[in-house]
């Protein structure tokens, strides 16, 4: 599934329609994709409109059009978002296109577990203003972080920072990198962890968000090998700190990947 930073590379690629207008607006109205969406006004608002501006918070996308459009996409597991020639077909999961002069800007996604939402008006929709604290922001601070953790106290620390009304944009495997990098159990409860531990979960995230809109949502490029991000995928990875095999198993509803060396758990987390 898009993280942060993915979502910002796929909204940067659509930045090449900014200031060009929209000839036509192609969509499959039927597809659960639009579900709660007016989808016939959506195609009518666009068309004619043109893009001037875009912004991005955790995992949502924000397109902004001139007439009073607003065009809110969230990628969900499988959703991209990409440019395409002027005239070129509509691929089997293209639910949107955007025809321009010149391009088309293209969502696609299989299984449709993402989401596009259409306003129109000439402020903000509800459902943009009424967002979660980024945590690249000055808002994002230490004391809040400890109080959201204390609000799911009995949830595993795994489960909690995959919530997107604390932690926008994190997703599985920041998650895990996140905890690995502040050596924290991701089975440990979120509401038991000792002040020094927050304090290296809250600097941990804030680090590794940094680093993924730079250089994931910079140009899609490769994490650094000292990371766990490049171990963790398959079987057989080793901990790239002391090289113990990591270990797998599925913590809040998803698949998890630590080290038992560098993140010890307590027999009460075993």
């Amino acid at each position: 599934m898009p993280e942060l930073g993915e979502v910002e590379y796929f909204r940067k690629q659509w930045g090449k329609g900014l200031n060009k207008k929209v000839l036509a607006a192609e969509l499959n109205a039927d597809k659960k994709i639009f579900r709660g969406t007016d989808a016939p006004a959506l195609r009518e608002a666009l068309r004619g409109a043109k893009l001037i501006g875009s912004e991005a918070h955790g995992k949502q996308m924000l397109f902004r059009f001139s007439k009073g459009g607003w065009l809110g996409i969230h990628l969900g597991m499988t959703g991209k978002l990409r440019v395409g020639a002027a005239g070129a077909a509509r691929l089997k999961h293209d639910h949107l296109v955007l025809r321009q002069e010149g391009q088309s800007l293209i969502l696609s996604d299989p299984r449709q577990f993402g989401r596009v939402l259409f306003h129109h008006g000439k402020e903000a929709p509800d459902w943009w203003r009424d967002r979660p604290v980024e945590i690249l922001s000055a808002q994002f601070t230490l004391k809040m972080t400890g109080q959201f953790l204390l609000r799911h106290g009995r949830a595993p620390i795994k489960a909690v920072l995959l919530l997107q009304s604390g932690f926008p944009g994190i997703g599985n495997w920041m998650a895990d990198e996140i905890l690995w990098q502040a050596k924290i159990h991701p089975r440990r409860p979120a509401g038991g962890m000792r002040p020094e531990e927050v304090r290296r979960l809250f600097v941990k995230t804030k680090h590794i968000c940094r680093v993924a809109l730079r250089i994931v949502g910079g140009h899609d490029g490769d994490l650094p090998e000292t990371w766990l991000f490049g171990r963790r995928w398959g079987r057989g990875g080793r901990c790239p700190a002391d090289g113990a095999a990591l270990e797998r198993a599925t913590v809040g509803g998803r698949t998890t990947c630590w080290c038992p060396c560098c993140q010890r758990a307590g027999e009460e987390f075993n």
